[in-house]
């Protein structure tokens, strides 16, 4: 029987009574480097308990308060159901990629489509890339996405995440190899067993390293089927990490959409080493909580890193995206762009932080965080932030929160343009800004379509 995080108790008791009712067999389900640290992983998250905004760094999201839901935990033994047609009318149009899917956390054989690969490369399970690469394993997994940094109040998370994760994702490129297509990786809820929508805790691990001078692309979609049996409050605690070596590019983009009664919070630590391009995307189009943490290390000279996200939020939603840039090298550059749309009694929370060493000299850093709040009811908190210990540096960020530009719509209808169609324009002009940092091209049209279809039109 899966476990089941009851409701009318601690959620910290809740999971720990459910990792001691987990099997050997399912403790021991995927490689030495995953299995030896989930006693510590589960230890840790006892000591830390799950974020409240009474740390400062979930100062307005909640987590707790999610997770007060009763949930079942995904099953280890097996992937649950999904058909072949359900995953095709969620593919992106004209879109050539090796397809990767998972359900409820877990990687589908049965589904996905992996083309030829270059030799020594891997694209698939993560649990089965552990088991065929346990060097690559043990030299990454845990690195950049820890959970015992004292300093750190996003550890919580990730211990549940470690103690747990049993499936998920993992893409490696050796030395010097490309993929000459991208992984669209579809990540599908899960449906219950019995056919009845069951609200599920889903704890994927994704894993992804670029090695010297490779390249990959990788496209995530969070989506629910149409006709799907899912119930409304399920919750995914997703844990990424990456890994870019010296010269290597990796462009990495993920959509949230999973519908508006999913909540889902995720982890997502990288590192590049000198040379190499990092560029990473998070688009969240509905949601009821999302709790976005992404740390990325330049860890040597000349990187060049761009964080960018776009956030819709609607009805009761509740989006945060928290980034932080660790400079620990010279001569590096980084841009962060971040735009949210707010309707209704949405809240967004943006606080990016740039971090530049001692040390550190000749960096350049650049971070935005612009808003639009379509309704009196809807609420924004902004808060970017540059933490600088060198003295020759270009750095810079700010903020801006408003309302749709009355003269630009009174410009618009006097040439003839209804209202409605006006603010679809101005809308789509605000979000298209992000959107053409996705290099992508069927994605950058899925998405550019997406935000013009939830305003009403075709800008």
């Amino acid at each position: 029987m899966p476990a089941t995080v009851e409701k009318d108790s601690l959620p910290e008791a809740r999971f720990l009574q459910a990792f001691e009712g987990l099997s050997e067999e399912a403790k021991n389900s995927t490689g030495e480097a995953v299995t030896s640290r989930r006693r510590r992983a589960i230890e840790r998250f006892a000591e830390l308990g799950v974020p409240t905004n009474q740390l400062e760094a979930y100062k307005y999201t909640n987590v707790a308060k999610a997770l007060r839901d009763e949930y079942r935990l995904a099953p280890a033994e097996a992937v649950p159901r999904a058909t072949p047609q359900q995953v095709e009318a969620l593919l992106l149009p004209d879109l050539d990629a090796h397809l990767a899917v998972t359900v409820g956390g877990r990687f589908s054989e049965k589904l996905s489509r992996i083309g030829d690969v270059p030799s020594g490369a891997f694209v698939g399970s993560f649990a089965e890339g552990g088991r065929q690469h346990p060097e690559v394993f043990d030299a990454h997994y845990g690195q950049y996405a820890g959970f015992e940094d004292e300093r750190s109040e996003q550890n919580a998370m990730t211990a549940l995440n470690t103690a747990f994760a049993a499936d998920g994702l993992f893409v490696y490129l050796p030395e010097g190899t490309f993929l000459d297509k991208p992984v669209f990786a579809l990540h599908l809820p899960s449906a219950s067993p019995n056919g009845r929508p069951e609200p599920l805790f889903a704890q994927p691990r994704h894993l992804f390293v670029v090695e010297e001078g490779a390249q990959a692309r990788v496209i995530e979609m969070h989506r629910s089927p149409e006709d799907y049996a899912v119930a409304s409050g399920g919750f995914t605690n997703v844990v990424r990490e990456a890994y870019v070596g010296a010269h290597g590019h990796f462009d990495h983009y993920v959509v949230q959409d999973e519908g508006a009664g999913a909540s889902q919070h995720t982890t997502f630590g990288a590192r590049h080493e000198t040379e190499s391009i990092f560029d990473t995307l998070t688009v969240t189009l509905s949601g009821d909580l999302v709790r976005n943490n992404l740390t990325l290390t330049p860890a040597d000279e000349f990187c060049e890193s761009h964080l960018n996200g776009l956030y819709l939020g609607s009805g009761e939603m509740h989006v945060d995206n928290r980034t932080i840039v660790e400079h620990a090298a010279p001569d590096c550059v980084s841009n962060q762009l971040y735009k949210g749309i707010l309707s209704g009694e949405a809240t967004g929370v943006f606080n990016g932080r740039v971090h530049v060493h001692r040390g550190a000299q000749r960096i350049n850093a650049y971070q935005s965080n612009k808003n639009i709040v379509l309704e009196r009811s809807a609420q924004i908190y902004s808060k970017p932030e540059l933490e600088i210990y060198a003295d020759d540096v270009e750095c810079s960020h700010g903020s801006t929160t408003g309302q749709l530009d009355e003269e630009a719509i009174f410009y618009l209808r006097s040439r003839g343009i209804p209202e409605a169609r006006a603010r679809t324009i101005l809308l789509g002009a605000f979000a298209r800004d992000v959107i053409e940092n996705v290099r992508s091209e069927p994605l950058a049209d899925w998405l550019t379509d997406e935000v013009n279809a939830r305003f009403g039109g075709t800008a």
